[in-house]
């Protein structure tokens, strides 16, 4: 009976949990494929989930990493260039230099790109959103500013404090942070502009970059579907339902997973429409 007992744990602990995510990544794997058929397109997700650790359920957040652009960048160099690429992104933001290194990537691919944002695409999130040639927003999805941040403030703030003292009351690390928020700023809001002139006037473009950019809102400001097209963004709440289905397959989870999936092969098939002129 003991014996009986200890293959029982040991099925519990250690099997069915590999099992369970194997079937996991073939369900993920076949939904991604239905949705490139359907689409004509090569899918990527790039999705962050808060997951729980260890046996004591300590949490940790995962973010764009310079790992997930090296992988998104590997299935961009996959896929020809007139294959549609959509993404799916819902993600809190992280490094700036990787979500600029994935924006930039996807903003020179020649088919289509359309960026599906299920549920929010904060900060690094909206950057790589933005390089799209459309934005597919869920109804109650969000995207976020891009102001940069330094350390754990906002860079437009540690503007407006020096601003707001005399030099003389300033120590150097103040003034050296407000010197690299300066650049930050700049740079930020110049590349954001550059995704954008490929969709809209150059005008409109450094104006909403402007916007996104110059500290008007707190970082976490929630940006609606409504909002986002009223300050001039291309978006549209179409939300194939593929994509929640999609979702379904990466819930809450104690195992780790790879934030950024999909089918490894090169892509070599001429789509009926969505490559650009």
């Amino acid at each position: 009976m003991e014996g009986n007992f200890f293959w029982i744990l040991l099925f519990f602990f250690f099997v069915y949990p590999s099992m369970k995510q194997w079937f996991l990544e073939r369900s993920r794997v076949t939904a991604i494929r239905g949705l490139e058929k359907r689409r004509r397109s090569r899918v990527i997700t790039l999705i962050h989930r808060q997951e729980s650790m260890g046996f004591f359920g300590m949490f940790s957040r995962n973010f764009i990493d310079i790992e997930d652009s090296e992988e998104v960048l590997r299935a961009i160099r996959l896929t020809s260039a007139d294959t549609p690429i959509d993404i799916i992104v819902h993600t809190p933001g992280g490094l700036l230099l990787a979500a600029e290194q994935i924006a930039a990537a996807l903003n020179k691919h020649p088919a289509k790109v359309t960026v599906f944002v299920p549920h929010y695409a904060m900060s690094g999130g909206t950057l790589v959103a933005l390089a799209a040639d459309e934005i597919i927003m869920d109804k109650h999805a969000v995207l976020g500013p891009v102001d940069p941040q330094i350390g754990q403030y906002p860079a437009v703030s540690i503007l407006k404090t020096v601003e707001q003292k005399p030099v003389a009351e300033l120590d150097d690390e103040t003034l050296i942070l407000a010197d690299i928020s300066r650049k930050a700023i700049d740079q930020t809001r110049k590349f954001v502009k550059d995704l954008l002139v490929d969709n809209i006037s150059e005008e409109e473009a450094e104006k909403l970059a402007n916007v996104l950019t110059e500290g008007r809102w707190t970082h976490d400001y929630p940006i609606s579907s409504e909002e986002a097209e009223e300050l001039g963004m291309f978006v549209s709440t179409e939300m194939p339902d593929e994509i929640s289905e999609i979702m379904k397959f990466y819930p809450q989870s104690g195992q780790r997973r790879p934030s950024v999936q999909y089918v490894p092969l090169p892509y070599h098939s001429t789509p009926k429409n969505g490559a650009k002129d």
